[in-house]
């Protein structure tokens, strides 16, 4: 009985040496049964894992290479790597210029060919607790969590789903999942975020001189290419915005962009077309100061289109920024990561400390208000006060009898 085929995914090719000498650096290459496709990317030697580019070129590859769309409705006959298409031809249109595609679609993109790298090849009807646990094993060992284990695997159910909705196959397949790990309630003090945004602001690049007599030596430019991120954190620490709605506020209105009124001082934070989902983005009144800074940036030019801009053009993603703003603020990481994510947890923090009410707070950051009193509440000043005073207070004398 012939073996049933991996499917396509990605490999490192070593390097190729003739007569001793180098022709041929080591390559990601893709393989699909005996085919071969180079990606372009070099390996180096000291990568783990496939970078996302990779991934990227092993998503378009299976987009180009495969009809998803079965004639089969038998889960033994289906493969993983078709159902995974179905969803991502749904999730991102395969047309899109790379450009155009939001943080949240590359994302997907890499995920999905993570998941494809194990379960491509595979049959619906071989999805168990035991391979779905060997995924898990498999993304811990390649530097992963069981976090990101937990979020590949709901987008693997997901397509599933998306798969059985569209009558593509019958029968019932479970995903296993790890237990979901404790809510983050990592947040920054008030010092901790305005030393956060003006190390954003002030950073200058620092430059090392290759050619010359100070061959080696660091020189301190006047390049301040952190900025973006000092306003990307205004508005972040202002409005507990989630990072993509605010690397997407743009001043005009315009589809799949969040749009800022200026005028009117509205921060309409759901992306213009976008769907409608659990992730609540109602709009919000603009506080003052932030929109002073706005309006500013909008008078001098430094808002082009959009208001957190790198050259220019819009910031797909801020992490890397992010994370080396963190680091040279020297900010204490012992009680947990400091992520763009962050921001929103802080703002429902201030907000609870300064005792606003639960119904306001949660419509103006755009939760619900039992997902803020579960996670944040503690930080309320009323919070089980009644309880604090009844444990001090003193014993009620009783009446006299009559």
């Amino acid at each position: 009985m012939s073996r049933a085929s991996q499917g396509p995914y990605i490999r490192r090719r070593a390097a190729r040496y003739k007569d001793g000498k180098l022709y041929q650096k080591s390559v990601w290459v893709i393989r699909d049964g005996k085919t071969e496709v180079s990606t372009g990317c070099l390996a180096n030697p000291s990568q783990l894992k496939p970078p996302a580019e990779v991934q990227q070129a092993l998503a378009n590859y299976i987009s180009r290479q495969y009809n998803p769309r079965n004639t089969s409705d038998d889960i033994k006959e289906i493969d993983i790597a078709d159902v995974l298409l179905v969803y991502l031809n749904d999730k991102v249109d395969p047309d899109k210029p790379e450009e155009e595609k939001t943080s949240k679609e590359r994302h997907l993109e890499q995920a999905i060919g993570r998941i494809n790298e194990l379960f491509g090849g595979k049959m619906l009807s071989e999805i168990n607790t035991q391979l779905c646990k060997s995924y898990v094993k498999h993304r811990i060992s390649e530097g992963g969590g069981e976090g990101g284990a937990r979020r590949d695997l709901e987008i693997l159910r997901a397509a599933i789903n998306f798969h059985s909705s569209e009558n593509l196959h019958y029968g019932k397949v479970s995903v296993w999942l790890p237990d979901k790990g404790e809510a983050r309630d990592r947040w920054l003090t008030r010092s901790e975020a305005a030393a956060m945004i003006w190390k954003a602001w002030r950073y200058r690049e620092v430059q090392t001189i290759h050619v010359g007599p100070n061959k080696g030596q660091k020189v301190l430019t006047d390049r301040r290419p952190l900025r973006h991120v000092a306003r990307f954190l205004l508005i972040g620490f202002y409005t507990g915005t989630r990072a993509g709605a605010i690397a997407s506020a743009a001043k005009v209105r315009a589809p799949g962009k969040s749009y800022v009124d200026l005028q009117n001082g509205v921060y309409y934070r759901k992306a213009i077309g976008k769907k409608r989902t659990n992730k609540r983005q109602p709009p919000a009144p603009i506080p003052p100061r932030l929109l002073a800074h706005l309006r500013r940036w909008d008078r001098l030019g430094i808002a082009k289109e959009h208001f957190v801009e790198w050259n220019g053009k819009p910031v797909l993603s801020v992490k890397k920024a992010f994370r080396t703003v963190v680091k040279e603020s020297k900010i204490d990481l012992s009680a947990g990561p400091v992520t763009p994510h962050t921001m929103r947890h802080t703002a429902a923090t201030w907000l609870m400390q300064r005792g606003v009410n639960l119904w306001t707070a949660a419509g103006y950051l755009g939760m619900t208000v039992e997902v803020l009193e579960r996670v944040y509440g503690h930080h309320h000043p009323d919070y089980l006060a009644e309880a604090v005073e009844g444990i001090t207070a003193k014993k009620s004398s009783r009446k006299a009898a009559a």
